[in-house]
């Protein structure tokens, strides 16, 4: 029974076999959130997406096996600035940030990663490894900044696959005349006399963005390790500057072994993003839709292609797991998934294709045995769906309709009454009213009933 993982790697832009390097400590780090404003739709998608893929590794390889370090950076300049903007400290606001997030990963039903360092939490391994830069000739100090000389090393624009002027081209570079060159990159800061700041052999100041996460996957993962993940837009600069400081720190021949990358998520074809004005919050959605809808939506199409996010994907999505709810069981035990159930996933993440097999399954349980909806169920579970208790999945649609129970029921007999005495532009004006309340009817058999829209 074969449970081979194939993943398209960015570091050379192919599919490959997943041949991790110790089966039995497999390494995985995901960029988190800097938690200066709440997540929102675009930061959503690769929780999900390296969600599923951890439950993948955790299936093939035993959920011991997997070490999943997703960080959350909590010093950042867009962190100081939202704070001074708010008017409150910097602690309140990751405090406060850093919880919502927890709560969208909540309500995505996200499982926790195995570590979540904290940036603030690690300073002092970051100055060890500014120093190991600087003492092994990669990186410069100049007025109380420290630069990472990015000439110093010569594969700079693997992951990116584009020469270092390309990059440079293609980029807003940070201007600044202490600088060597123009591409280098900034390890350490000085700090105002209003922001965090940590004492260093160049002064106070605070490390630069790119280091953080260098640091962070060195200390639970080593200096080499297996999957390193993020969104399409972290490639350059962030990927690709931290694969040239960790390897010269660490005067290694590799920092991750396979690199994996998600699309955009885009509105109207734009690009999903603060500087855009398009953005839409995780905590926007809560009060409407539970959030297996958004995680069904965020997974509707490969991770590696654009998602476009709009009502109809949303209320499609809400369609099918009302249809899916129909068959909820609550699974006491273990349910094993047949191989050509997940291979879809096994073949590089193919959600799409895993979600044709649940509706397959679907259709092969409405008439089946107890076996096989526990069977559809299951597979539904194991990329977090049908997780929770169907009255849970009514519960909020329940709050949004004005009628009670008793209320929908006379609406009912009022319409069966003017049916009877063929009023049927009366029977049509109640159905239509309990249909712009969430509600629809059926009749059958000479019965009429009625369930949430």
């Amino acid at each position: 029974m074969t449970k081979d993982i194939f993943l398209t790697n960015s570091l050379g832009g192919k599919k490959e076999k997943f041949v991790p390097t110790n089966e039995k400590a497999i390494g995985m780090y995901v960029c988190g959130p800097t938690v200066y404003d709440d997540p929102h739709i675009g930061n959503a998608r690769p929780l999900v997406v390296f969600d599923i893929l951890f439950k993948l590794l955790k299936d093939s390889f035993g959920k011991d096996s997997i070490n999943y370090i997703r960080n959350i950076t909590d010093v950042d300049d867009k962190i100081i600035k939202a704070a001074n903007e708010k008017n409150i400290s910097i602690n309140d606001l990751t405090s406060k940030i850093t919880q919502n997030f927890h709560d969208d990963c909540k309500y995505l039903i996200c499982d926790k990663p195995t570590e979540e360092p904290r940036a603030t939490d690690n300073i002092e391994l970051m100055i060890e490894m500014i120093s190991e830069l600087i003492n092994k000739g990669y990186a410069y100090s100049q007025n109380n900044h420290v630069y990472f000389e990015v000439k110093k090393f010569n594969e700079y624009g693997k992951l990116s696959n584009k020469n270092l002027d390309e990059l440079i081209a293609g980029s807003r570079v940070e201007v600044s005349e202490l600088k060597k060159n123009p591409e280098d990159f900034v390890l350490w800061k000085p700090s105002n006399d209003n922001e965090p700041s940590w004492n260093s052999p160049w002064g106070k100041g605070r490390p630069g963005w790119h280091l953080e996460c260098s640091v962070m996957s060195k200390r639970y993962l080593g200096n080499e390790f297996d999957i390193h993940g993020g969104g399409r837009d972290l490639i350059f600069p962030h990927h690709e500057n931290e694969i040239a400081q960790s390897r010269c720190a660490n005067q290694t021949n590799s920092f991750a072994k396979y690199w994996v990358h998600n699309g955009f998520i885009t509105m109207s074809n734009e690009k999903m993003a603060k500087s855009q004005g398009n953005i839409l919050r995780i905590r926007d959605f809560k009060q409407k839709y539970n959030g297996q809808v958004l995680r069904l939506a965020l997974i509707s199409a490969h991770y590696r292609q654009g998602l476009d996010w709009n009502d109809k994907l949303i209320s499609e999505c809400e369609k099918t797991l009302d249809k899916w709810y129909s068959l909820y069981i609550k699974l006491d035990d273990e349910v094993s998934i047949p191989n050509e159930i997940l291979n879809p996933l096994r073949d590089d993440l193919n959600t799409p294709g895993y979600i044709a097999n649940l509706h397959e399954l679907f259709s092969k349980a409405i008439n089946g045995s107890e076996e096989d909806k526990k069977l559809f169920n299951s597979a539904c579970n194991f990329i977090g769906l049908l997780t929770q208790s169907k009255e849970e999945w009514l519960k909020l649609k329940k709050s949004k309709i004005s009628l009670s129970d008793d209320e929908i029921n006379l609406k009912i007999k009022e319409r069966n009454n003017a049916r009877d005495q063929k009023n049927y532009e009366l029977a049509d004006k109640i159905r239509k009213e309990l249909s712009d309340n969430g509600i629809l009817i059926e009749d059958k058999d000479g019965k009429t009933t009625w369930k949430l829209k």
